[in-house]
């Protein structure tokens, strides 16, 4: 009896393939721009998730194609132990992840007023609303009084809204005209907040698909393993004398008679 990989097995394998590619390509990007201390711990993680899967589905591959019960239990015990781990971290995230925001919005409060904040604080959030197009923690432009950061100024083409910025503000002292000013209207910590949930419940929903693609996969190898050991009912072979001889009338005849 032939098996055939099953296209769980196939799918898990180029999925791995891929996620191992992505994290190959993010640990380059992040080394390049001298970010790999700050994302060595998540580039691990990342790649262990994309190896250890693919080990296994090359394994449940091969198992699956030479009949080889060792490799489809390496597999399947594979899959369902990573299958467990990755569905209990999603629910142990799922719990954790509003505890987060409200501590990032706990950390935000504390730099405020900007007036008395720190110089690398300022400088911090200074980048922060070139790189989001934000200003201000959560009042918008307001956070800054009258010392409005030039790093809210709105760029040639910025991504979220701009307004004008007062006149009474230090953005005007070195003006003689009319002309306005624009400023980014939206504050960073909300901007921040609101993107750092949505990323969260994006890679619980992908974890957990990848809980289910394993699960399913494992069922699957198991029903193989199942169909490898099922002993296939093969007809007794009788012994005639009648046969040896030549005597197939007989054999003819008692065949009739049952």
């Amino acid at each position: 009896m032939e098996y055939t990989p099953s296209a769980q097995k196939v799918i898990s394998e180029i999925i791995s393939a891929l996620l191992l590619a992505l994290t190959l390509f993010g640990h380059g990007y992040h080394y390049e721009h001298d970010e790999i201390e700050n994302m060595l711990v998540g580039i691990r993680v990342m790649y262990f998730f994309s190896i250890f899967p693919l080990f296994l589905a090359i394994m449940g591959v091969y198992g699956a194609c030479a009949e080889k019960q060792w490799a489809l239990i390496v597999f399947a015990v594979g899959m369902i132990l990573s299958s467990l781990f990755v569905f209990a971290s999603s629910i142990r995230a799922l719990t954790f992840l509003p505890l987060m925001t409200k501590e990032m919005k706990t950390q935000y409060l504390e730099l405020l007023p900007l007036a008395n904040a720190s110089e690398s604080t300022l400088d911090n959030l200074k980048e922060t609303e070139t790189e989001w197009h934000c200003c201000g923690v959560f009042q918008g432009y307001l956070d800054w009084g009258y010392n409005i950061s030039e790093s809210c100024l709105c760029a040639e083409e910025p991504i979220n809204p701009c307004v004008e910025a007062p006149s009474n503000s230090s953005l005007f002292e070195h003006r003689v005209d009319d002309t306005p000013i624009m400023i980014y209207k939206e504050p960073c910590a909300p901007l921040i907040i609101h993107m750092v949930g949505i990323t969260g419940n994006i890679t619980l929903v992908v974890a957990l698909g990848f809980s289910l693609l394993w699960a399913l996969s494992a069922a699957l190898c198991i029903a193989i393993l199942c169909q490898l050991n099922r002993k296939e009912d093969v007809p007794a072979v009788v012994y005639s004398a009648e046969a040896k001889a030549g005597n197939y009338s007989a054999l003819a005849d008692s065949a009739e008679y049952t």
